[in-house]
C-alpha cells in the first residue's frame, strides 16, 4: 500500500521516487502505465446534462479507479511508474464537492503497490480553466509540483502544466517561469545523451493533425506551433495526454502525439482503460487496454517479449 506521501513525490521540480544519478544510464527496456481523467463526478453530471453542478455522486468512478489500481497491481513484471494525465476529479477549484472527490481518489490510489510510484499531471479541472497562483498552490499541496522532470533508466521525462499554455492571464509570471525552466531542462537533456525524451501534459497539442483547427480539446494554434517546433528540435519522442476522453493521436515531424481515453467517463466509443507504454532503446511502443482486459489477461506477449 502506498504511503501518505505517495501523493507528494513531485517536489523541487523533480520526482523524489527516482534518484537522477542512479537513472541517467540506459539499463534495458522497461514499461510504464499511463491513465487519464479518472474525473470523479463527471459521469453523473454528464448523464444529467449538468456539468457545472451535477457532480454530487461519483460511486461509479470510484469502482473504475479501483479496477485500474487492481489491474496494475497484478502486472508482472511491475511497471516503473503509473502516471495520471490530469483531471483527477471533476470539481473545479472552490466548488462544493472537490475536496471530497480528491479524498476519495486518494483513498483508492493509496492501494497502489508501493513499488509503483504515482506521477500526477495537472488538468484544467484540477487547477481551473483560468488558473491562478492560489489554485496552482492548492493543487501542489495535494498532488505535488505542477511541472517537473525525472529520469528513469536513461530516459528523460517531463511533466508540464498545459493549462498555462491555454490561459495564463491570471498568472503570466508562472507561464514565463515554466517556459524558462523547460528551456533549461531541454538544454540539460541534450548534454546527457538520453535515449528518449517523453512529455506528459493534460491537454493534447493536437488530436490528429498538427494543423487542425482550434478546439476545446487541443492547444490553440498560436502556441501549438511554437511548442511542436521546440519539442521537435529537442528530439522529443512522444507526448502523452488525456483530456479528450477518447483515444486519438498523430505525429509532427517524427514527434508522436498520443491521446489516451479516460479511466472515468467516456465521450466516444472507447472503453474505460489504461495505456501500457514500452520503452526500448530504439522506440516507444504503446497499446490501450480496457480495464477488464488488462485486469484479466495482463499485457500481451508481443509487448512482454520487447521487455525480455
Amino acid at each position: 500500500m502506498a504511503a501518505a506521501n505517495a501523493f507528494l513525490r513531485a517536489r523541487g521540480r523533480t520526482l523524489t521516487a527516482f534518484r537522477p544519478d542512479a537513472e541517467y544510464q540506459w539499463k534495458g527496456p522497461f514499461y510504464f502505465i499511463q491513465g487519464a481523467d479518472p474525473q470523479f463526478g463527471l459521469m453523473k453530471s454528464w448523464a444529467h446534462g449538468d456539468t457545472e453542478n451535477g457532480d454530487d455522486e461519483w460511486g461509479e468512478e470510484i469502482k473504475l479507479a479501483d479496477q485500474a489500481v487492481q489491474a496494475i497491481n497484478k502486472l508482472n513484471p511491475k511497471p516503473k511508474f503509473f502516471v495520471l494525465c490530469g483531471d483527477l476529479v471533476h470539481g473545479m477549484p472552490g466548488t462544493r464537492w472537490k475536496k471530497n472527490q480528491e479524498q476519495d481518489l486518494k483513498d483508492v490510489l493509496k492501494n497502489t503497490d508501493q513499488d509503483i510510484p504515482l506521477v500526477f499531471v495537472s488538468g484544467n479541472h484540477d487547477i481551473g480553466n483560468t488558473p491562478t497562483r492560489e489554485t496552482i498552490d492548492d493543487y501542489c499541496k495535494n498532488w505535488g509540483d505542477d511541472y517537473f522532470s525525472f529520469w528513469v533508466g536513461g530516459v528523460f521525462f517531463l511533466v508540464l502544466n498545459s493549462q498555462l499554455y491555454c490561459d495564463s492571464s491570471m498568472c503570466p509570471e508562472l507561464r514565463q517561469a515554466q517556459d524558462a525552466w523547460l528551456d533549461e531542462q531541454l538544454a540539460a537533456a541534450a548534454n546527457q545523451k538520453c535515449k528518449h525524451i517523453i512529455v506528459f501534459q493534460h491537454i493534447p497539442l493536437f488530436l490528429s493533425k498538427p494543423d487542425e483547427d482550434n478546439d476545446y480539446f487541443n492547444l490553440d494554434k498560436s502556441v501549438r506551433q511554437e511548442i511542436m517546433e521546440k519539442f521537435h528540435k529537442a528530439g522529443i519522442t512522444a507526448v502523452f495526454s488525456g483530456h479528450y476522453h477518447r483515444n486519438a493521436g498523430g505525429s509532427y515531424k517524427g514527434l508522436e502525439m498520443v491521446v489516451s481515453s479516460a479511466i472515468g467517463c467516456q465521450l466516444g466509443q472507447d472503453t474505460h482503460g489504461l495505456r501500457v507504454v514500452v520503452v526500448t532503446e530504439e522506440k516507444v511502443v504503446h497499446r490501450y487496454y480496457s480495464l477488464t482486459e488488462l485486469g484479466s489477461q495482463g499485457i500481451e506477449k508481443e509487448l512482454l517479449d520487447m521487455l525480455a
